[in-house]
């Protein structure tokens, strides 16, 4: 073999070895190698939150590399969300999303900086979180209908608390409010666990809150629980009637917490994902903990990528119908 023939063989190896170096770097089969950020958008200690963590632990087992969970408060979540979508998409980092950040944000905030249908690819749906109505423990109202006649007739000087605009404990008081056609002062705080604080503490009278945050609160008579807002009482509070049983049929609402990454990341990365949050909901332990908190876990066709980006075209829609319908400052 010549020496050119020699060089210009190993020219095209080089070429070749430099094409297929990221092609292997970023290979499906690589992945995970280090650990993976998954962003709640909310304080530590809140439903999202609580969620997050449970998931997370054993997807960190299937996937062989620890899930971090990066806590990051603020603007009713979008501050969190909005972290995520501007993420390198290389599956490094995954967000905890909701009802508010990837729904009810869209028609609240004009000016925000992603789209939950274009900005992120869907993972999957990780719990259902129904909704209940709740106090502080000396709320003078004894049941449901006695509270809304109190809230009617005293809407001027309550507080009502909630994490952020946005949020699944704002815009589910929102509709709430919308119903008894009041506008108490609506008083915002960075998650929904220091809301939940205010509330055990008396600074708040009243809010709207995912069954997975006020479950031990609510068994303990820290705080009253007037209805939860499903058609069917849940297991873990068999004791709270539903708002039909109450006499508030009309109100009728549940959250949702839902993995999403970053768009652009790859569909094996993505599916690889989805796996693992699959196996995680399909996992004893993991559902026990997530049932014993009042979760809905998703099954069948509730399930997967499709099954989520389905849900957040459906209540991107919803949500905004309900905001108009609350009027201007809702």
């Amino acid at each position: 073999m010549s020496v050119r023939t020699r060089i210009t063989t190993l020219l095209a190896a080089g070429c070749l070895l430099a094409v297929a170096g990221p092609a292997v770097a970023q290979a499906p089969n690589g992945y995970p190698v280090r650990p993976i950020t998954m962003i709640v958008p909310f304080a530590a200690g809140g439903p999202t939150d609580v969620v997050a963590r449970i998931v997370g632990d054993h997807m960190s087992k299937t996937l062989g590399q620890q899930i971090i969970v990066e806590n990051v408060v603020g603007a009713g979540g979008t501050t969190g969300a909005t972290r995520a979508k501007r993420a390198a998409n290389d599956g490094y980092t995954i967000v905890m999303g909701h009802m508010g950040t990837h729904a009810a944000a869209v028609p609240l905030y004009p000016n925000l900086a992603y789209d939950p249908a274009a900005d992120f690819e869907p993972v999957g749906l990780a719990a259902g979180t129904p909704i209940l109505i709740l106090a502080k423990k000396d709320y003078p109202a004894k049941d449901l209908s006695a509270f809304t006649a109190h809230v009617k007739q005293n809407a001027g000087t309550l507080n009502m608390a909630h994490a952020g605009v946005g949020s699944v404990s704002y815009t589910t008081c929102l509709l709430l409010n919308s119903i008894l056609d009041v506008k108490p002062t609506a008083v915002p705080y960075n998650g929904t666990g220091p809301a939940m604080n205010a509330l055990v503490g008396g600074q708040v009278d009243y809010m709207c809150d995912q069954i997975v945050n006020v479950v031990s609160q609510v068994q303990g008579g820290s705080i009253k629980a007037y209805a939860i807002a499903t058609a069917n009482r849940n297991p873990a509070l068999p004791d709270v009637p539903t708002t039909k049983e109450a006499g508030l049929p009309e109100y009728s609402v549940s959250a949702w917490n839902a993995v999403f990454a970053p768009k652009g990341t790859p569909q094996p990365i993505v599916d690889k994902l989805t796996a693992a949050l699959d196996k995680a909901l399909d996992d004893e332990t993991t559902r026990k903990r997530l049932l014993d908190l009042g979760s809905d876990l998703p099954e069948g066709d509730r399930r997967g990528q499709k099954a989520l980006a389905a849900l957040v075209k459906s209540e991107v829609e919803r949500w905004s119908k309900v905001i108009k319908t609350a009027g201007p400052g809702n």
